[in-house]
């Protein structure tokens, strides 16, 4: 029997099965991939420790990676379509690619393919980023689970940008309000709103930080695509927005700040907390905001003062 492919291994066939263009729910496409690989019906039925199939769970890897790096598009939820990415990745790699491959394509600026290069653990240890040039192999049980949970963190962080950008203005200006909540900036008893307001001069949102609203967080939200960027003159405005309400406010946005809007909020008197695509997915992350706990493991050791 040929040992099952590792989650790598499932996204070529994958890309086959859809390369016909038909949209499909991924319970839909997933036995035919298992069959494009020879999957015997023992290998269908492993389980891992969770009871999800094994088989499933990597596949469900690999279509997370496909769709973050532009090879398929999610039309509707649970359902996946192929792309003109997904057809070069089919021509560059018919026999199989790894990640690493498939990251090297995307730092061409001329390739259809994108890579999302995460800051989710950018407070991480410096020894914590040395350990991902480490085999495997040589970490230890608890390094190997956190380098796990990091790859995880960061697809997942490339996901929600992906939706997010996918959304109607709207529903992003009410997802940051909803963050700054769940951080803590409503305090114990704060509210928060979207400006409803046509002429709101570039304030989205609005958190009272107690209960008379004499402590305001004044938010502007831009829902940018990838490569679009939030220059100076979008500070300005909000600064100017900003003038007589408040003397400091939050800017977030899917995208990127340019270097001018960056220097321009350093020197600005209205103090300006910018928040770009990459910490913001981060910190939805952190605080439970557009996610949800798929799977809680313990790990144990020896309780000492049981065998004093």
């Amino acid at each position: 029997m040929n040992e099952m492919p590792n989650w790598e291994g499932f996204m070529i066939p994958t890309l086959r099965v859809l390369s016909d263009g038909v949209i499909r729910h991924r319970r839909e496409f997933q036995p035919l991939v298992a069959d494009e690989v020879g999957l015997t019906d023992e290998q269908r039925a492993e389980q891992l420790s969770s009871g999800d199939l094994r088989y499933e769970n990597r596949i469900g890897w690999g279509i997370s990676f496909l769709t973050n790096v532009g090879a398929l598009t999610r039309p509707s939820r649970g359902h996946y379509q192929f792309t003109d990415a997904g057809r070069t990745l089919l021509d560059l790699f018919p026999n199989g690619a790894r990640e690493k491959d498939i990251r090297q394509l995307g730092e061409d600026p001329t390739s259809p393919i994108r890579i999302y290069q995460s800051t989710v653990t950018r407070d991480k240890p410096v020894q914590a980023t040395e350990l991902e040039k480490v085999d495997a192999a040589a970490l230890t049980p608890i390094e190997q689970v956190q380098n796990g949970i990091d790859r995880i963190n960061e697809e997942i962080a490339a996901e929600l940008l992906d939706r997010l950008q996918g959304k109607e203005p709207g529903f992003f200006e009410q997802a940051v309000v909803d963050l700054l909540l769940a951080m803590g900036y409503g305090g114990t008893s704060g509210t928060g709103s979207v400006t409803q307001f046509s002429n709101d001069g570039g304030i989205d949102g609005v958190i009272d930080q107690d209960i008379l609203g004499l402590n305001r967080v004044y938010i502007q939200a831009k829902r940018y695509a990838t490569g679009n960027t939030v220059g100076r003159p979008d500070l300005q405005a909000f600064v100017g927005a900003l003038s007589g309400k408040a003397d400091s406010g939050v800017f977030i946005t899917t995208s990127v700040f340019s270097t001018g809007a960056r220097e321009y909020a350093n020197k600005v008197p209205t103090r300006i907390i910018l928040i770009d695509g990459e910490r913001l997915a981060g910190l939805m992350i952190r605080y439970g905001v557009g996610v949800q706990v798929k799977e809680t493991y313990k790990v144990v050791e020896i309780d000492e003062d049981f065998f004093a």
